[in-house]
């Protein structure tokens, strides 16, 4: 049960930088997310140490706000919903299939969630828990489109019929994602989805898959980014990348103690030495 009590909104704005709850308005709702991406890191080492993700709003909560640690999208999207409800925005989830960097044709499962919140009478795509990329909130329109501080754009297309299905594009830079992304000035897939309801036992059974089926991606080695002010930071196994505007820089992380200092200084995740040990990346 979520405890929608004034207190935990105030712990979550501290832990975004904010000092008082954007309003409940589409600036608001930009704000909060960019806020929420800079703040609170995407990461999978959990999983990787085979620890449960849970992701009913109290384990969140602790984890994610007052532990200070980061999470994939089940975690991400179920905190920034009960947040958004806190302020006044309420929001339903919605399953989509992640189609960054997969062949032409190859349909993948429902392994990601975002939220469809509605606002001042027009519906919104929020979603503060996607890995690859900074994705800004865009109405539900078809052809709705949305430049960010990285110089990239993100498109929202309606695909139609027999599924109702949407599909999320991005135009811009490989040095502003997690480099999963080609190399590509116009627009490439990112995930596509449609508006059927969701129920939570449906967000756990794809949670549960994604964290355990051995050819999970995020069963293959660290992954791990956030959202810089005009740009991206990510570190994916042990090879470190910063991205602005163009500009990248990409550093291979040669030992575990160098690596555990780029979790903490570049991702605000302390990591003990037997954590990392345990995610064996360097030989002993």
């Amino acid at each position: 049960m979520k405890d929608s009590s004034p207190t935990r909104l105030a712990a979550y704005c501290a832990r975004l930088g904010l000092d008082a709850p954007p309003p409940p308005t589409p600036d608001g709702l930009a704000l909060l997310q960019r806020a929420h991406r800079q703040a609170i890191t995407f990461e999978n080492i959990d999983v990787l140490l085979c620890r449960p993700i849970l992701i009913d709003s109290q384990a969140v909560f602790a984890k994610l706000v007052e532990r200070g640690r980061g999470g994939y999208c089940f975690e991400q999207n179920r905190l920034y919903a009960d947040m958004l409800a806190d302020i006044g925005i309420a929001t339903r989830p919605l399953l989509a299939r992640p189609r960054l960097a997969l062949p032409e044709g190859f349909t993948g499962p429902r392994t990601h969630v975002l939220l469809l919140a509605e606002l001042e009478g027009r519906l919104w795509l929020a979603d503060a828990g996607f890995g690859g990329s900074f994705v800004p909130p865009l109405p539900l329109e078809d052809g709705a489109e949305e430049a960010t501080p990285d110089g990239a754009r993100h498109r929202l297309r309606y695909l139609g019929e027999p599924q109702g299905e949407w599909l999320i594009e991005r135009a811009g830079q490989r040095e502003t994602t997690d480099g999963r992304a080609l190399e590509h000035g116009d627009w490439q897939a990112q995930y596509s989805f449609d508006l059927a309801h969701v129920e939570q036992m449906d967000l756990e059974q794809a949670n549960h898959w994604t964290a355990t089926w051995p050819a999970s991606r995020f069963l293959a080695g660290p992954i791990v980014s956030r959202v810089l002010p005009a740009g991206f930071v990510a570190l994916t196994g042990t090879t470190l990348t910063i991205g602005r505007k163009g500009v990248g820089e990409r550093r291979d992380l040669g030992t575990g103690e160098e690596w555990r200092i780029a979790m903490a200084e570049m991702f605000g995740i302390r990591l003990s030495e037997d954590e990392v040990a345990g995610l064996a990346l360097f030989p002993r």
